[in-house]
């Protein structure tokens, strides 16, 4: 091998070698995103499973059901949190970007603010689901451990329409931004609606 095709493929290796390196970086830093969000999902999963067992081994104390109810709730409220920072990018973007449908953006900010207060001052849980001797009552907790099953979900949905949307606006893509604006803000209100009818859920419960 002649020196010019030997500084050739030493070149060419050096330059894989930076490639691979700032590749791997990238795969690194999205493994991390999506190790958190699975993360995320496992935890919640986690506790589902646990106020599950109440169901099928009926055993457990008010006491954990009350400690499973806030480890929920403390979820909920996680994933509120993480979606109106990534929501706070998305508005500042627009802002920037001059969009006409700015007021659209920070009404979702308004709401998203105010279900995830609901969240956090939650005064209703499962430990309304037992009786005075500590009995569960198999049925009711059946029906809330459904309704906030089927609520986890939704809330899995909006974040992936804000994730969707984080994408658009970061191709700039302004002209299919607006209806996906509309379409979250109406999930979110939906969500209210859902958590507001969870409460209701417990609150007959809890006399």
């Amino acid at each position: 091998m002649s020196f010019l095709e030997k500084a050739k493929k030493k070149i060419g290796e050096f330059t894989g070698a930076a490639k691979d390196a700032v590749t791997g970086a990238d795969e690194k830093t999205e493994d991390a995103s999506t190790a958190s969000t699975i993360d995320q999902v496992k935890s919640k999963q986690g506790i589902l499973s646990k106020i599950q067992n109440f169901l099928t081994g009926g055993y457990g104390t008010k006491e954990d059901l009350r400690e499973l109810d806030k480890k929920l709730r403390d979820s909920y409220y996680a994933d509120f949190k993480g979606m109106r920072h990534r929501w706070e990018e998305i508005y500042l973007e627009a802002l920037e970007a001059k969009q006409r449908n700015g007021a659209d953006y920070k009404k979702v900010i308004q709401v998203m603010d105010r279900v995830a207060e609901k969240i956090n001052r939650a005064d209703y849980g499962y430990a309304g689901l037992m009786d005075r001797k500590g009995h569960i009552r198999e049925d009711e907790l059946a029906k809330v451990f459904n309704y906030d099953k089927a609520l986890g979900d939704q809330v899995q949905v909006l974040e992936q329409a804000i994730d969707d949307l984080y994408a658009l606006v970061e191709a700039e893509n302004w002209g299919e931004t607006p209806p996906k604006v509309r379409a979250v803000k109406l999930q979110l209100l939906d969500i209210e609606k859902k958590w507001d009818g969870r409460e209701e859920e417990f609150r007959p419960l809890e006399v």
